[in-house]
């Protein structure tokens, strides 16, 4: 085993990779804070710089995939769609069954520049979670409580708000809702069966509102739509843990592109569009688990030296000073002090597991449990 590789798995590693990300995170949300000034004055410049500085947080994460795991994605799809990725607004549907599923999405966004300005439709429950949420907020990310009949105006409001936006943007869409898992799968097939619907392999049944509502709303400011669908190599199941252990995982994605005017503008020809785009995405994850690649042309998009610039940059700021105070408490040979200091390491090590936590599969949400059982 090498330096690096040894390093990779060291926790004390660990605790000052999450120390950079949230002391930077902490910084970067305080000076979106003071940019709100700018919001009645100069709204697009307002945009343009709360771009610029999710980017200086979300890369942090996509240069872990990267750089430290050195995570290889290979593309599916064909030239036509690749020389316009980072050129036009669409909206992006992937499947959501890993735990690093928007991580993959974020690398690709990071190397086609739209990565500050890439947008979500997510769960209400993140905006209350310190870095993640309210990096949202000031990006204008809409969030959803997942029940339509409250949803609904706010959902419309958020969207209809973006079609001015100044920098080109990926809108990303769960549209399964919630990760996928065995049980939800059983319950999500038997609505289906309900609803005289194809059973799907992969998927969960589509929950279609929030889809034909958001091209609706973006109507005139998305050019397309890009289903993608995702697989790992080795029938792997990789984890934020695993990353930054510096585990190496091969991910695949498909990438098709429906230009905006072929999604019909009727609310229910539009939601039978989505039902049969999943059953396309369904038939090529068994292509994939019969053969091993997706069908269409391979893409390996150059990984770009700016996430791991902009991680050193913070690293350098914020551990130096760090390392000073670390040797002066123990320096000073006080036990209260040194104690205390281990206390706020113990305390620091769980809040950055708990970020992890977030994205894990097994403490995901119950909303498929409950929802898929209404029949809606």
């Amino acid at each position: 085993m090498g330096l690096l590789a040894f390093l990779k798995t060291q926790f004390i590693v660990h605790l000052l990779i999450g120390f950079v990300f949230v002391v930077s995170g902490l910084t970067i949300n305080f000076i979106q804070l003071c940019t709100l000034v700018l919001w009645p004055i100069n709204k697009q410049l307002y945009r343009r710089l709360n771009c610029r500085l999710a980017y200086s947080l979300w890369s942090q994460l996509v240069m872990l995939l990267e750089w430290w795991s050195c995570t290889e994605c290979t593309l599916f799809t064909d030239q036509a769609t690749v020389d316009r990725f980072g050129k036009e607004h669409v909206v992006i549907i992937l499947n959501h069954n890993f735990e690093i599923d928007f991580l993959c999405g974020w690398t690709m966004c990071e190397r086609f520049g739209v990565l500050g300005s890439s947008k979500v439709l997510a769960k209400k429950e993140l905006l209350y979670v310190p870095l993640i949420g309210w990096t949202w907020y000031f990006l204008e990310i809409v969030f959803c409580k997942r029940k339509w009949e409250e949803d609904r105006e706010t959902v419309i409001e958020g969207l209809k708000r973006l079609s001015d936006y100044p920098e080109y943007m990926w809108f990303l869409l769960y549209c399964e809702g919630t990760r996928f898992t065995e049980t939800k799968h059983r319950v999500s097939m038997e609505v289906a069966a309900a609803k005289g619907l194809p059973p799907l392999k992969y998927h969960l049944l589509p929950r279609t509102k929030g889809f034909t509502t958001a091209v609706q709303c973006l109507r005139g400011t998305v050019s397309a739509v890009y289903d993608v669908t995702l697989n790992f190599r080795g029938n792997k199941n990789p984890s934020l843990l695993g990353i930054l252990y510096g585990k190496k995982y091969e991910a695949d994605m498909c990438v098709r592109r429906f230009p905006l005017e072929e999604i019909p503008q009727d609310e229910k020809e539009a939601a039978q569009w989505l039902h049969k785009l999943y059953q396309e995405k369904d038939a090529l994850q068994e292509i994939y688990n019969q053969k091993g690649v997706f069908p269409g042309q391979q893409f390996k998009p150059d990984r770009r030296p700016w996430t791991l610039l902009n991680f050193l940059f913070w690293a350098t700021i914020l551990l130096s000073p760090l390392f000073s105070f670390v040797l002066g408490v123990f320096a000073s040979g006080s036990p209260l002090l040194i104690l205390t200091f281990l206390g706020f390491v113990g305390a620091a090590s769980f809040g950055v597991r708990r970020l992890i936590g977030v994205t894990e599969i097994e403490k995901g949400s119950s909303y498929g449990n409950q929802e898929f059982k209404k029949k809606e």
